[in-house]
């Protein structure tokens, strides 16, 4: 089969944590003066200190949130050289393992490139590289510019080398995500561990250190993540968790190689 892709930058993961302090200091008596007796004070409630992700928790954290999800859509946006290289629409299911994606854009000369992982066999409509409307099989390993594409938009592979490579994490702040309160935070990720991690070699011209931005939900599930490299930048967002998805392969009729 021959296939040419645009290159791709593939998300890489970390592995992050969270502590929070709960120390309180102690309550300080009434003040009296002499002859005077003191009005008695009202209770004032303390707000619960809130625990924010570290280095320690922020993987475990998100790697139970994601375990919880039995299904959700993805979309994403690639970018490089003033253009949009690739828009991915998704849904995944966790239990049985099975995706499909749709990817439009520059890195297909605007057409559209469909993906299917079911039963674990991958299925593949690239134009270009087969006829239209028709799939090929594959299964992981064996086509590597595949295996790129589908972790470019499937959100547990792209968490699987945070653990090993997780250089920094810091809290940014609260912001507001579709609506959402979520928590924001900076985490930095060593390259060639990330890339070992996954059992690749660091291409040339990646830096030492990739930055990525995300947003977590008060469950710490990742509802959007950011990061840029090498000139290409990507911005995914996931949603509609544990509703009805049914994904299926391609007719035999529709299956050629």
């Amino acid at each position: 089969m021959k296939f040419r892709a645009t290159a791709v930058v593939v998300p890489l993961a970390l592995g992050l944590a969270a502590c929070g302090a709960n120390d309180k200091p102690p309550a300080a008596g009434p003040a009296t003066l002499p002859g005077l007796t003191a009005e008695p004070q009202k209770a004032v409630s303390t707000p619960p200190s809130v625990v924010r992700l570290n280095r320690v928790t922020f993987v475990p954290a998100m790697n139970t949130a994601m375990t919880k999800q039995k299904s959700w859509r993805t979309f994403a946006t690639m970018k490089g050289g003033g253009q949009t290289l690739m828009t991915i629409r998704g849904a995944q299911t966790f239990k049985p393992a099975a995706m499909s994606m749709e990817m439009t854009g520059a890195a297909f000369k605007g057409k559209t490139a469909t993906m299917i992982i079911s039963k674990g066999i991958g299925y593949a409509s690239i134009p270009g590289a087969t006829p239209a409307g028709k799939f090929v099989t594959f299964r992981s390993g064996q086509i590597a510019q595949l295996d790129q594409l589908l972790e470019s938009g499937d959100p547990t592979k792209a968490f699987k080398s945070f653990d090993k490579s997780l250089v920094s994490i810091k809290f940014v702040g609260e912001d507001t995500i579709v609506g959402e309160k979520m928590e924001q935070y900076e985490v930095n990720l060593d390259a060639a561990k990330a890339y070992a991690a996954k059992g690749q070699k660091m291409p040339k011209g990646v830096p030492a250190v990739i930055p990525y931005t995300m947003w977590m939900d008060k469950s710490h599930m990742v509802r959007r993540m950011e990061f840029e490299v090498s000139g290409v930048s990507m911005v995914m967002t996931l949603s509609n968790f544990n509703k009805p998805v049914t994904i299926t392969p391609p007719p035999a009729s529709k299956i050629v190689g």
